[in-house]
C-alpha cells in the first residue's frame, strides 16, 4: 500500500504545467455551421489584472473552506516531515519510519480527498519533500516510477519558453481547415502552440505523427463506433504523445494519461502484473467512452475536454469565479495553469494534422498501421521463452503486448497474448514445447511491512530466496515498506494464506497451467451468483460491478480476457450482499456504470433488497490477525482516511477482534 501512495505522491511532485496568455480581441472561429472566419470574441482577461491570472494562492482574506480544509491538512503533514527529521537527529530510527510512513500516507489521503489539489504548488512542494525523504531513508534509487515519455520534458520546455509570440509566424493560407463538431479557435494562446510546434520543436511534432501512422487508424475506427468527433483522436498528442507506455509525474499511465481510479471506472484492469491503460485499443475505447460522457455533462467539447484534465469540482469552482457562465474562455483565466494550455494545445495540433504540408510538415512517414494475430496461452508463461519461439527479442513482443508489467503472462488459465501478424501457425506449433517447470507453482502477493528482509518472507511462506528473486524482475537486495513482492509457493499453501486475509479480499495465489476446479480459490462467506455478458461489458467492467479482481472471473470461469455476449459468468460474492448482486444482471449498462461511480465516491451501493446491512448501508468487519488499516481499506475499495472517519480513529492502530464499520 504505501509503495502505491509513495509512486502517487512522488509523481504529484513535478507535475509539468504550462501558462499562457490571451491578447487578442478577434479570433478565427471555426463551427460546424459556419466557415472559418474572423469573429468577435470576448477576451478571456478582459477585467482581469496581471497578478490575478498568475496568482493562483487567494488572500488569507479569501480562504473559504475548501482551501482552508487543504492548507490545514498541508500543515498536518509537515509537522509529521519535521517531526521525522527530528527523530533521526535523535537518533530512533523506529519513530522516523512510523513518522515519515504517516506524512506519506497524509498526503495520499489529501489527494484522494481532494484530486484538483495536483496543480498546487504548496501540495507539489510538499510532496517533494515528504516522497525525498521517504526515498532517503528507505535507500530507495530505483526509476520504476519516474516519468516516461517526451511530452513532460516537453510540457516543461514550453512553460520556460516565454517568448514564443516573438517569432514571425504567420498562419498558413492555405490551411485546409474543414468543418469540425470541436470548435477550432485561433487566438494567441493557440498561436504560441503552433509556434512551438511549427518553428521551436517541429521535431516533436514529426515524432507524434510519425507514431499516428501506427496508432491512429486503430483509433479512428474505436472513435467512430463510438460516435465522438474524429478530430478527438488528436487529444492523444497533448496527453502522451501518442505513447501507449507514457507515465506522468502525476501517475497518469499510456496513450492516454488515465490514473488508475477513472481507468478502473471504464473497465480498465490494473494490477501487479497487468496495466491496461497501456494496451493501445483498450485504453482508446476507455478514452473515447470518457470522453463521451464528459460531453453529456457539459454540452460542450472544449469544457468536456477540461474536464478530462481536471476535476469536476476543480472546473466548476472556475466556473463560479467567471461568474457562472459555462464556457472555457470565460473560465480560463480561473483554471489551473496546465488546464489553460490544454485546449489551445489540442486546437493547435489538430489545425496541423488537418492540413501538415501547409504548416512545413511531411504527409506520411512510411510507418504500418498496428495490426497483430491473438493466441491464447496459460498463465505465467515466460515471455522470453515466447519471444524464442517466434524469433523475435523479449523487448519486441513486450512492445505488441506494453500492458505486461512482468517477466511473465498473469496468474490465471488463459491470456491473450498479441504477436506479429502471421506468426501464429508457427508460435502454436511450437508452444507445447515450451519448459513447463513453473506448472504447478502457485504465486501469491506480498507487501512488504516494515522490518522484514527477503529471507524473512522466503521463511514466512515455506519458500527460497532464489525463488522470489526468479519471481521479480531486477529486484534489489534492499526492499522497503509498501513494496510488492511476487511470491511462488509450495504446493498445498495457498490455502493457509487466503485463511489469513480479510474474508472479502481475494487471495493472490493461482495454479499455473492447471483449470481443475479443486484449485480454484473461493472466498470465504460468499455465494456463487451467475452474470450474463451484454454489448459493451469487459472483464474489468464486470469485475468492478461485483466488488472482484478480474483475474478473479478469469480462474472461476477458466477463461481469459475474451468474453461474449450472452455467455454466463460465475461470480463469488459475500453472502450479506447477495441480494443487491443478484440485480446487476438486470440493469443497464448505464445504470452499473452509475453505481460503480458511486461506489468510488463512498455512497451506499446497495439496492434495495439487500440483506444484513445497516440501515446508513455500512458493512461490518472484524479484524484478524496481520490484517493493516491500510489493507483492509485498499481491500473494500475505501480510503483510510474514510475508515478513520466512520471509526472515530485516530491513528491506525487496530487491534485483533476489533469489529470496524465499513461504507
Amino acid at each position: 500500500m504505501i509503495r502505491k501512495i509513495l509512486c502517487t505522491v512522488f509523481a504529484l511532485s513535478f507535475t509539468g504545467t504550462v501558462l499562457v496568455t490571451a491578447q487578442d480581441s478577434t479570433a478565427s472561429v471555426k463551427t460546424k455551421d459556419m466557415p472559418l472566419r474572423l469573429l468577435p470574441y470576448a477576451n478571456p482577461m478582459q477585467g482581469v489584472s496581471q497578478d490575478e491570472t498568475i496568482t493562483e494562492t487567494p488572500t488569507l482574506a479569501d480562504l473559504d473552506s475548501f482551501q482552508k480544509d487543504i492548507i490545514s491538512r498541508i500543515s498536518d503533514v509537515y509537522r509529521m516531515y519535521v517531526m521525522a527529521l527530528d527523530a533521526q537527529v535523535d537518533q530512533d530510527a523506529i519513530l522516523a519510519e512510523t513518522y515519515i510512513n504517516d506524512a506519506v500516507e497524509a498526503s495520499q489521503e489529501l489527494l484522494d480527498d481532494y484530486p484538483e489539489i495536483r496543480s498546487d504548488r504548496r501540495f507539489a512542494e510538499l510532496s517533494r519533500a515528504v516522497v525525498g525523504e521517504y526515498r532517503q531513508f528507505y535507500g530507495i534509487t530505483d526509476s520504476e516510477n519516474e516519468p516516461q515519455g517526451e511530452v513532460f520534458a516537453i510540457q516543461e520546455d514550453f512553460l520556460e519558453d516565454e517568448n514564443l509570440l516573438d517569432e514571425d509566424f504567420e498562419f498558413p493560407k492555405d490551411a485546409d481547415i474543414r468543418k469540425t463538431a470541436v470548435p477550432l479557435i485561433q487566438n494567441s494562446q493557440v498561436n504560441r502552440h503552433l509556434v512551438y510546434y511549427t518553428l521551436r520543436r517541429p521535431e516533436v511534432m514529426e515524432t507524434w505523427r510519425e507514431r499516428a501512422e501506427i496508432y491512429k487508424p486503430m483509433m479512428d475506427k474505436i472513435f467512430a463506433e463510438e460516435g465522438l468527433p474524429p478530430e478527438l483522436v488528436y487529444l492523444s498528442f497533448i496527453e502522451s504523445g501518442i505513447n501507449p507506455t507514457a507515465r506522468s509525474w502525476a501517475a497518469a499511465v499510456g496513450m492516454w494519461q488515465f490514473i488508475a481510479a477513472t481507468g478502473r471506472v471504464y473497465g480498465l484492469e490494473i494490477n501487479w502484473w497487468v496495466d491496461e491503460r497501456r494496451d493501445p485499443e483498450k485504453a482508446t475505447r476507455a478514452a473515447a467512452r470518457h470522453l463521451k460522457d464528459l460531453h453529456n455533462i457539459w454540452g460542450d467539447w472544449h469544457l468536456a475536454m477540461a474536464n478530462y484534465n481536471i476535476s469536476p469540482r476543480g472546473l466548476n469552482r472556475a466556473i463560479r469565479r467567471a461568474g457562472g457562465v459555462k464556457d472555457y474562455w470565460a473560465a480560463y483565466p480561473y483554471l489551473p495553469r496546465e488546464t489553460r494550455g490544454y485546449v489551445p494545445g489540442f486546437i493547435a495540433t489538430t489545425m496541423i494534422n488537418m492540413s501538415p504540408e501547409e504548416f512545413g510538415f511531411k504527409k506520411n512517414y512510411g510507418q504500418k498501421p498496428y495490426s497483430y494475430d491473438l493466441v491464447e496461452v496459460d498463465g505465467l508463461m515466460p515471455l522470453d521463452e515466447m519471444a524464442k519461439i517466434i524469433g523475435i527479442s523479449t523487448d519486441e513482443l513486450k512492445s505488441y503486448n506494453p500492458e505486461l508489467l512482468r517477466w511473465a503472462t498473469p496468474p490465471g488459465n488463459k491470456y491473450p497474448l498479441k504477436i506479429p501478424s502471421g506468426k501464429k501457425a508457427d508460435f502454436l506449433a511450437a508452444y507445447d514445447d515450451i519448459p513447463k517447470e513453473s506448472a504447478n507453482q502457485s504465486i501469491t502477493m506480498h507487501t512488504v511491512r516494515s522490518g522484514e528482509s527477503i529471507g524473512l518472507i522466503a521463511r514466512k511462506y515455506g519458500t527460497t530466496v532464489s525463488g522470489i528473486y526468479a519471481s521479480n524482475e531486477n529486484l534489489s537486495n534492499v526492499i522497503y515498506p509498501g513494496q510488492v513482492l511476487a511470491v511462488p509457493l509450495p504446493a498445498g499453501s495457498a490455502s493457509q494464506i487466503s485463511a489469513n486475509r480479510p474474508t472479502n479480499q481475494q487471495s493472490g495465489t493461482t495454479t499455473s497451467r492447471s483449470s481443475s476446479s479443486s484449485n480454484v480459490s473461493i472466498p470465504a462467506n460468499s455465494t456463487k451468483i451467475t452474470y450474463k455478458v451484454k454489448t459493451g461489458d469487459t472483464i474489468g467492467h464486470i469485475a468492478e460491478w461485483y466488488d472482484v479482481r478480474a483475474w478473479n472471473i478469469r480462474t472461476w470461469n477458466g477463461i481469459g480476457n475474451t468474453i461474449r455476449v450472452g455467455q454466463s459468468i460465475t461470480v463469488y460474492v459475500p453472502n450479506a450482499q447477495k441480494g443487491h448482486y443478484e440485480q446487476v444482471d438486470d440493469l443497464s449498462f448505464r445504470e452499473k456504470q452509475d453505481i460503480e461511480s458511486r461506489q468510488r465516491r463512498g455512497e451506499n451501493i446497495f439496492l434495495a433488497s439487500a440483506t444484513n446491512t445497516s440501515n446508513d448501508g455500512a458493512v461490518t468487519y472484524t479484524v484478524k490477525n496481520n490484517d493493516t488499516l491500510s489493507e483492509i481499506a485498499e481491500s473494500f475499495g475505501v480510503s483510510t482516511s474514510q475508515l478513520r472517519r466512520l471509526n472515530n480513529l485516530s491513528g491506525s492502530r487496530i487491534f485483533v477482534g476489533q469489529s470496524l464499520k465499513i461504507k
